[in-house]
């Protein structure tokens, strides 16, 4: 079969990294633990990893006149991804930034905080993608998020929609969705947290298994947002889909250190993605996600942290686990 060809519209962002044992609280000045940048940014990070795992990639975005746009382009140039459609602000606007702290203790990753300086991102502007409604036909995935202009997704949404082309949306960071963007998307992929506000709807306990109560609650939630799938991703509680009645799930890989969980939820949507337009069922390429996902964890960084198929194979193989749906997902993209 032929590469999956994937379009992301979506955002820049690098990513200013500060690592601490302290958060510091009101007025408090803790000193840190390390420093670095990486680049980032929900669309380029899983148009990355898109690419990086098999596929033809197409990105749309914008970034700055800095040097920040240009690491965050030679990033995705160097995985093959396809930049012709990435514009550079004139109105001296930055390429966006995002000031990450993670805080540990006796070097494990208890958690991050994110700040997100859109910049250049949010000045995406109509005709910016107007070529798209003549050409997004020739695609089999479109993927969006939330860190450009809602109005941006509902456009490339709307088109992709009639050309009958899935379209997977990242509802982050959180934002209310207009009612025909609902209507258009073939998948929602929220985290936990983020599925509660959206659908307003309960979804677990910290720590407990999804009972089969709140699962009725969410597929209820659903019908009343007129949103006919939902992948649900639940950190260590692994993945689900929700759909018409049915459910699969796919618990998470165990025994990963996490080292960094920075993109680990770009990097399952752009696996999952990958494998759907492979000709994957939703079980498998839930299963690929998780693989792929559990390494980006155990590395610093973003795009750092991404993964080839090669490289998630041979880190699964050290550890001993199964990696049979990684092998099938390679000899199909081969």
């Amino acid at each position: 079969m032929k590469k999956p060809e994937i379009l992301v519209v979506g955002s820049f962002v690098m990513d200013t990294i500060s690592r601490t044992e302290i958060f510091p609280a009101s007025g408090q000045t803790v000193l840190g633990t390390s420093y670095s940048t990486a680049p980032g940014g929900k669309g380029a990070n899983q148009a990355k990893e898109a690419a990086l795992l098999g596929a033809d990639v197409t990105m749309v975005g914008k970034v700055g006149k800095d040097a920040f746009g240009d690491t965050m382009l030679a990033s995705l140039n160097e995985a093959g991804v396809n930049t012709e459609h990435v514009g550079r602000t004139v109105d001296g606007t930055s390429s966006g930034i995002g000031n990450i702290i993670i805080t540990t203790h006796n070097g494990e990753t208890l958690n991050n905080r994110i700040i997100v300086l859109s910049g250049a991102n949010m000045t995406i502007r109509p005709e910016d993608v107007a070529f798209l409604e003549d050409t997004i036909g020739s695609y089999d995935m479109v993927m969006l998020q939330f860190e450009i202009p809602m109005e941006i997704n509902q456009l490339v949404a709307e088109w992709a929609f009639q050309a009958g082309v899935p379209v997977m949306q990242n509802p982050a960071p959180i934002a209310p969705i207009p009612e025909d963007l609902m209507h258009h998307i073939t998948y929602l992929s929220p985290n936990e947290t983020e599925a509660a506000e959206l659908l307003d709807c309960f979804v677990r306990e910290e720590g407990k298994p999804m009972t089969d109560e709140a699962v009725a609650g969410i597929q209820e939630a659903m019908k009343k947002k007129g949103l006919s799938k939902l992948l649900l991703t639940l950190g260590d509680a692994g993945a689900m889909t929700i759909e018409d009645g049915v459910v699969t799930a796919k618990p998470a890989v165990p025994g990963i250190h996490v080292v960094d969980p920075t993109a680990a939820g770009d990097s399952f949507v752009a696996a999952f993605c990958v494998a759907i337009s492979a000709g994957l069922s939703e079980g498998e390429a839930m299963e690929f996600a998780n693989l792929i996902a559990a390494r980006t964890v155990s590395i610093l960084g973003a795009q750092p942290s991404l993964s080839t198929l090669d490289q998630a194979i041979a880190f699964h193989k050290e550890a001993g686990r199964d990696t049979a749906v990684l092998e099938k997902v390679k000899a199909i993209l081969q």
